[in-house]
């Protein structure tokens, strides 16, 4: 019998194009609690990470009271929107909805989410797009350190009994690739994302610039890894 492999997934900039729900949330957040809203590269740069490490990156300034006050701020605003808003503001990526439905349909191949996300974020995301069947771990901001540390994905191996060798990460972000690397993963990284290709190249085996390269990209990878 073949052995599992496991794809893990990041979601913001990977799967779904929230760069606009995020940035308005961001704006909103930063108003509430009498700050200056960072601008769109600000944002870009800090997608992925959980929001205290986001918060203290985008706003030096702030003290851990701080940091927690705007995290709430940008937690409210975000989980206030409307199911249409964010079906509008954050789309699943062209081609996203195929490429899982292929992946999924291949009995040994398990997928996974590793994000800097809340559970709370996450499961209403899945719930906007209809996602939730397709995952059997799912790794959130809440219960983990900020990637790029490999916990989320240590523990995606732990829940799946998938080895190392047998497992990829797939993300946009250089934090999604290092994270990746951290734990012994093969790493893909999307051009379609929030972080600059010369970003993720450090940390990153295979670059692809389209869902339908996806499917190819895993297969060779794995091989090249075993």
């Amino acid at each position: 019998m073949a052995e599992l492999k496991l794809v893990v997934f990041d979601v913001d900039g990977t799967l779904i194009d929230s760069l606009v729900h995020i940035k308005g949330a961001m704006k909103t957040a930063f108003d509430a609690c009498g700050h200056t809203p960072p601008d769109e590269a600000a944002v870009r740069s800090i997608i992925g990470l959980s929001l205290p490490e986001a918060m203290r990156k985008l706003d030096p300034s702030l003290d851990d009271a701080g940091i927690r006050q705007v995290v709430e701020a940008y937690k409210d605003s975000f989980n206030r929107s409307e199911t249409t808003e964010v079906r509008q503001d954050a789309p699943m990526f062209a081609g996203a909805r195929a490429a899982l439905e292929q992946l999924h349909a291949q009995d040994e191949l398990l997928l996974g989410v590793a994000t800097g996300k809340s559970r709370r974020g996450l499961v209403r995301m899945m719930g906007v797009h209809a996602l939730e069947g397709f995952f059997v771990t799912t790794q959130v901001a809440d219960d983990h350190p900020s990637k790029p540390h490999p916990s989320m994905l240590e523990q995606c191996l732990f829940e799946t009994g998938v080895k190392a060798k047998n497992a990829l990460i797939v993300g946009d972000t250089s934090f999604d690739m290092e994270m990746g690397r951290n734990a012994g993963f093969g790493t893909i990284g999307v051009k379609w994302g929030y972080h600059p290709d010369e970003a993720l190249a450090p940390f990153t085996d295979v670059m692809i610039d389209d869902f339908a390269a996806l499917g190819g990209a895993i297969s060779d990878l794995l091989g090249a890894r075993q």
